[in-house]
């Protein structure tokens, strides 16, 4: 199981934001790591001034010339946390608030080798007098954090150690007034750079909405392939995308022509047939199946004549004007009967079906309508839920089917009841032309009592042309 969303989108951008919160992390310790040792650069240097002052009063035995010692400020205030030392031949001079050997957590400088035979013993070394060779020194004191830079001297009279010392707030102190500001400023790029994500995911996914938008062009019949000006990675997809589309095509083509030359084919023999058997068919039982058989193929040579879903002869009809011409036909045929039809369909409603087909599925399905129904036929038709198809409601005040017969009632040849005429293929050709065009066909309980049919098909758009 992976952490990571199942959207390329989401994927992209929750790992552009933790590279992103990562890098500025990153560039947050990175900058104050310089800034501190900038400032503690800049801290030392006023140390070893001081140490390479005191090593002036330091003469060539070992000895501390008092008149010698000169303090820079701010080592002439004893009350601001500075503080120095001088430790040689077992003697300390210090400042008021000197430095605390003993708490110090780092070890003294080695001392120097001894000087090369035939220098001066007496002389003190000049590397020695470099303040660059002093060491770093950090201790906590009851004034608080304090830092350090000790210098060991070696002399004839034995080794000088010089320690000069500075309160550690006067480094915290400006690396946190820098590190506000930068956090702030980091903070501020941090938002720019996820909002230049988002742009980036925008701009850079922007081509697969299309694609898909280009794919439910084909599916819907608003095209016969998705474009293929896509950019360099997805140029191949598309090509293989359509590809397929025109081999499928090809093939559905080849299907229809088969059926349709198979329909062809019969309707011959079967005339001649229903000629030949006629005089031996006093009852006309023979003749009433020729005529199934017939109407069975005219049914499938509509078929393969109805536009298939995904090529471009596919139009939108207007569900109401089907709706309405079929009602009023059928109101005359029944008008023994007395029902009412309530018919409500918005006008701008389209399917996308062939007018002949939607003519022989909605026709079937109104005439069961008003062969049933007791006095009353509702016809609605709403949008989907998804927006992709629409729902067409016909309901009556019949006596209506249990549940538990329904599936058996939309089976090719089913009659529920034998007291009526037709030959129960009403519901199943609906369902058939319903399911021929990616919709579906179900049988429920009315509100009004008796049997409702709810049939989804797929919107229709205008003819691209």
């Amino acid at each position: 199981m992976t952490l990571l969303p199942r959207s390329l989108y989401g994927r992209l951008l929750v790992t552009a934001l933790v590279a992103t919160l990562a890098a500025l992390a990153f560039a947050a310790l990175t900058i104050g790591a310089v800034l501190d040792r900038f400032v503690m650069q800049g801290l030392d240097d006023r140390l070893d001034s001081q140490i390479a002052i005191l090593a002036q009063a330091v003469g060539p035995d070992g000895r501390i010339d008092r008149s010698r010692l000169i303090l820079a400020a701010p080592y002439d205030d004893p009350a601001n946390g500075w503080g120095w030392r001088v430790d040689a031949g077992g003697k300390t001079i210090a400042s008021p608030a000197p430095p605390n050997i003993d708490a110090m957590h780092a070890p003294w400088t080695a001392l120097p080798p001894p000087p090369p035979p035939g220098e001066n013993p007496d002389a003190l070394r000049p590397a020695d007098r470099h303040p660059d060779r002093a060491r770093a020194l950090d201790w906590r004191d009851g004034n608080g954090r304090r830092h350090a830079r000790s210098l060991t001297l070696a002399t004839p009279a034995g080794e000088v150690r010089i320690t000069a010392s500075a309160p550690r707030a006067i480094v915290d102190r400006p690396l946190r007034a820098a590190m506000a500001p930068l956090l702030g400023s980091l903070l501020l790029l941090g938002l720019a750079l996820g909002a230049a994500t988002l742009v980036q995911l925008r701009v850079g996914l922007a081509p697969l909405g299309r694609m898909r938008a280009g794919l439910a062009a084909v599916r819907t019949g608003r095209a016969t392939a998705i474009p293929e000006d896509q950019p360099r990675e997805l140029a191949p997809l598309a090509s293989e995308i359509n590809a397929l589309l025109g081999e499928n095509a090809a093939a559905l083509a080849n299907a229809r022509g088969h059926v349709a030359n198979l329909a062809h084919g019969l309707k011959t023999p079967l005339a001649t047939l229903a000629l030949s058997v006629r005089p031996h068919d006093p009852d006309g039982t023979l003749g009433a199946q020729i005529a199934r058989i017939d109407q069975a193929v005219r049914h499938h040579l509509g078929r393969a004549r109805a536009a298939t879903p995904g090529v471009a002869s596919r139009v939108a009809t207007s569900l109401s004007d089907v709706v309405a011409d079929l009602a009023a036909a059928l109101a005359r045929i029944h008008a023994e009967r007395g029902i009412t039809a309530d018919v409500a369909i918005n006008p701008e409603l389209a399917v996308a079906v062939d007018r002949q087909d939607l003519d022989e599925l909605i026709g079937n399905l109104l005439d069961n309508g008003w062969r049933w129904a007791a006095a009353r036929i509702v016809v609605r038709a709403t949008q989907g839920a998804d927006d992709r198809f629409v729902v067409l409601t016909i309901e009556d005040d019949g006596p209506g089917i249990p549940e538990a017969t329904r599936t058996a009632a939309l089976s090719a040849g089913q009659r529920l009841d034998e007291r009526g005429d037709g030959h129960g293929f009403g519901l199943s050709i609906a369902t058939e032309l319903a399911n021929l065009y990616g919709g579906t066909l179900t049988l429920d309980t009315a509100t009004i009592g008796g049997l409702a049919v709810h049939v989804t098909l797929p919107v229709g758009f205008a003819d691209p042309a």
